[in-house]
């Protein structure tokens, strides 16, 4: 009896089996391919581009007027992206192709371009990731912002004529927080 009883109480000791429900590096690359789906939508890289004019429409256009990037992201002097750019959409009465709003309407600063366009999933993930390019954010800034900037918000809601992003904002969360979970790991 002494000897069951011994067992019991050490039974009651013992480590629960295992129920890891760890991300795998595997999974995140895989996730990743959803988050590469939205940040090369039009919504997405026609902001994040290699040059100094942004594109507008799906099509990639280089901006009508020869908008520039200027100096801090936010348009050539004398012509701020806020002259065009509200901080919200206008009504769907005004039309199709009237500018887009959104608070704090800006592209990267030219000496943090993050560059969307062209891009390898690889190249794509390192780059994000990198804080010298990304405004200095480690992944759980980088998830934030994703989640809740007014900015990036923009894609899903782009105002009358244009198409939102093609992936639920939700259904981009759970791929960038599963890549988030498994380490952030990059492809090749």
């Amino acid at each position: 009896m002494r000897v069951r009883y011994a067992l019991l109480s050490l039974a009651a000791f013992a480590a629960p089996a295992s129920t890891s429900t760890a991300t795998t590096t595997a999974e995140g690359v895989d996730a990743f391919k959803t988050v590469q789906k939205v940040l090369q939508h039009p919504r997405c890289q026609n902001c994040h581009i290699p040059g100094a004019a942004p594109l507008q429409f799906d099509e990639g256009r280089v901006h009508a007027m020869s908008i520039q990037r200027g100096a801090d992201g936010k348009g050539a002097a004398g012509l701020s992206c806020s002259a065009c750019h509200g901080a919200g959409n206008l009504p769907a009465s005004y039309g199709e192709h009237v500018p887009p709003g959104a608070p704090n309407w800006h592209l990267p600063p030219p000496d943090r371009k993050m560059v969307f366009i062209g891009l390898s999933a690889g190249d794509l993930c390192r780059g994000l990731k990198d804080k010298q390019h990304n405004g200095g954010k480690d992944i759980a800034a980088l998830t934030e912002h994703v989640d809740h900037d007014p900015l990036v918000l923009w894609g899903w809601n782009p105002g009358l004529g244009r198409a939102p992003v093609s992936v639920a904002h939700d259904e981009f969360m759970a791929a960038f927080k599963t890549w988030a979970d498994a380490g952030a790991p990059c492809a090749g």
